[in-house]
């Protein structure tokens, strides 16, 4: 029997009419995601997806790669669908299938329960039918393409006129009654603006839905039990799942008022207007929620397709990127209600800035400073100041903040929050500076509390990032010496012993090697020669020549007295900044490489700065940035701008920035 702490939530088991490609992914990622939280927030989870094997279109298509229907179902079931998310680490407790016995029993069941109540009737139609949605639609539902021809959305070839008799299931007879319910139930149908989309469907009539086609026709389906020559319109056979699964487990029908279903727009129709009427007529309870996502388009912002060359092979991407990496992109870029971009520059920019940078460089930073300055075992914290009390108050109000984003479906926005208390633990660290207090016999206490606070940070931090991330969460959790410790998301603190010796291991996030450029064959530019450098005499602001090419002055400098108008200078866009990473450059002994948040953007400039920097000593400082100078190449790595630094007479150096806490991105003018 369903208990009051289970929690119950499918995806769409995917039509069998080609491999998946990457919203597939994307909906299995964001409902193994949602299925995590909850499990890591206590709940008993009962996750389920599979795939949709019937159909006039499954016949065809078996019978072009001359194979049974059978065969080609078992293909593509368990290699192309079910082989890639095991291999994406998905954690459902079920994978169905239309074609097995316990969903035909059943199907077959419940067929006969509202055949029996009188909501099945035999009748002759004629009409549009879409062999792509394999049912009648209406004038209404087609659009007219590029070429004139009108179609229903997605669909190939134009609908097709068919007439013929099938069975008809009792759907406007309950029309009333569900757009009443959805009004009464606002929360039913999520993102909003899908439910507004079914209430506008609901003003018109939707007739009575064809259950039936004719063996004859479509021999591949599920026999009717009160009429062998019919087989079960695949969508009434489909639907079926959300149920026959739990109930071959011995769960009670009841299971589906508290079942989550995730779907994409484009099957929103089925989902909100055929399955709540369906289980109206059976007499079953409704599903608790409908969570509808948008699509994912390519990286241009267009639609995804073979014939624009954008479109991206789940296969290849799981491939060539870590799984956690592609995982943490997709739902840090999407949004349920918007159609979202999504490609390798995008998946590349939050690897790099987000979780390489912000996360891994984190971890790798409080284990070698653990090792360094406490021969590899954590120390207790003693010397706890106001600031340690604000990390712990934000530790434990984060699985609160998580938990509500999640139920609100705000993934992005969860897994910000969690991201957000990673980076105040990189500026703590930068604030306290453990390198300098381990220089001190005073301060080998208060050297103890950061350290202690950076790791149990990253325990929390680890976390409430484990939806996301499941595999890199524990492995950082590890490399912390904590193995395999399993944690729930809860408001705690403390939960790493004091003494636990910290293992470390590789790059949590190791970043792509940078793709090299196919060789120019276009004639290079003239590029002037090098000038002198100028013997300074004052302290006065310099641009370090390490972070920028030599070019030509923008526009023209009078030579009579070297001044500049107030046009050219409005052409320097400054920027406030922050180093949130920071790393020496291999083999560069003057190099580093500093990674800066600007706003929303992330750039990484290489600055010869070396001799006067500690690249730890960085991190968290705001500095100015010249944000639109044309990017350099240095040592392999594309510098994005340049940092401004002042220099005295006697050579040493220091960064131009500010003391006012102002928002990253703002213009110094």
């Amino acid at each position: 029997m369903a208990q009051q702490n289970d929690f119950f939530i499918t995806t769409a088991i995917d039509y069998l009419t080609g491999p998946p490609h990457v919203g597939h992914v994307y909906e299995k990622i964001l409902t193994d995601a949602i299925a995590r939280y909850m499990r890591l927030a206590g709940r008993n989870v009962h996750f389920l997806t599979g795939t949709d094997e019937h159909g006039e279109r499954i016949v065809k298509l078996a019978a072009q790669a001359g194979v049974t229907p059978q065969a080609f179902a078992d293909n593509l079931s368990n290699n192309a669908f079910r082989g890639l998310w095991d291999r994406l680490g998905l954690s459902y407790d079920d994978f169905i299938r239309t074609t097995e016995g316990r969903h035909k029993r059943y199907v077959q069941e419940v067929l006969q329960r509202v055949y029996d109540a009188g909501d099945i009737y035999f009748a002759e139609y004629e009409g549009l039918y879409s062999l792509g949605a394999e049912r009648y639609v209406t004038e209404k539902e087609l659009v007219e393409g590029p070429d004139g021809v009108r179609r229903y959305p997605g669909d190939k070839d134009p609908p097709e006129m068919r007439r013929e008799a099938n069975y008809f299931f009792r759907m406007e007879k309950y029309q009333a009654w569900l757009l009443e319910y959805l009004q009464q139930n606002p929360g039913l149908i999520q993102p909003a603006g899908y439910r507004n989309e079914v209430l506008e469907m609901l003003k018109e009539p939707i007739g009575d839905l064809s259950i039936s086609r004719p063996k004859s026709r479509v021999p591949w389906g599920i026999e009717l039990p009160w009429d062998a020559d019919h087989v079960t319109y695949v969508w009434f056979d489909a639907l079926l799942n959300y149920v026959s699964a739990p109930v071959s487990h011995g769960q009670p029908e009841s299971v589906i008022g508290e079942t989550w279903h995730v779907i994409g727009k484009d099957i929103l129709k089925p989902h909100a207007v055929f399955w709540p009427t369906m289980l109206k007529a059976a007499g079953l309870p409704i599903y608790r929620r409908l969570v509808v996502h948008s699509h994912i388009l390519a990286e241009d912002g267009r639609k995804m397709g073979k014939s624009l060359g954008n479109a991206i092979d789940p296969e290849k991407l799981v491939a060539e990127h870590a799984v956690d990496a592609i995982r943490y992109a997709l739902l840090r870029e999407a949004t349920l209600s918007a159609d979202s971009p999504f490609g390798e520059g995008i998946l590349t920019a939050r690897l790099n800035s987000d979780l390489a940078n912000d996360l891994g460089n984190l971890l790798s930073r409080t284990v070698s400073m653990i090792q360094k300055y406490r021969g590899g075992a954590l120390p207790a914290a003693s010397e706890i100041t106001g600031r340690e009390q604000q990390i712990e108050a934000a530790a434990r109000a984060l699985p609160g903040e998580v938990l509500k984003l999640v139920d609100e479906l705000k993934i992005n926005m969860a897994i910000d929050a969690a991201m957000n208390f990673v980076r105040d633990l990189n500026r703590y660290i930068a604030e306290s500076a453990p390198w300098n207090l381990a220089k001190s016999e005073d301060t080998q206490k208060r050297l103890d509390t950061v350290l202690y606070t950076a790791a149990e940070g990253l325990r929390v931090a680890s976390v409430a990032l484990e939806a996301v991330i499941p595999s890199k969460a524990r492995e950082l959790r590890a490399q912390l010496g904590l193995g395999q410790q399993p944690y729930l998301l809860e408001p705690a603190w403390g939960l790493t012993p004091a003494g636990t010796r910290v293992v470390g291991g590789p790059i949590l996030f190791p970043k792509p090697e940078p793709k090299e450029e196919p060789p120019k064959t276009t004639e290079k530019p003239t590029v002037p020669a090098p000038q002198k450098k100028e013997q300074r005499k004052e302290k006065r602001p310099v641009m370090e020549k390490a972070a920028a090419p030599v070019t030509p002055s923008p526009s023209p400098i009078p030579a009579d007295d070297g001044l500049i108008s107030i046009e050219d200078f409005a052409r320097v866009d400054l920027r406030i900044a922050e180093v949130i990473a920071c790393e020496a450059v291999e083999k560069a002994d003057k190099l580093l490489k500093l990674t800066l948040k600007m706003g929303d953007e992330t750039r990484t400039v290489v600055s010869g700065i070396r001799r006067w920097f500690e690249p730890d000593a960085l991190v968290g400082r705001r500095v100015v940035l010249v944000a639109n100078l044309k990017p350099a190449k240095l040592r392999g790595i594309e510098s994005q701008g340049m940092i401004l630094a002042a220099e005295d007479d006697q050579g040493n150096l220091d960064l131009v920035g500010t003391r006012l806490d102002l928002p990253t991105g703002t213009k110094v003018r």
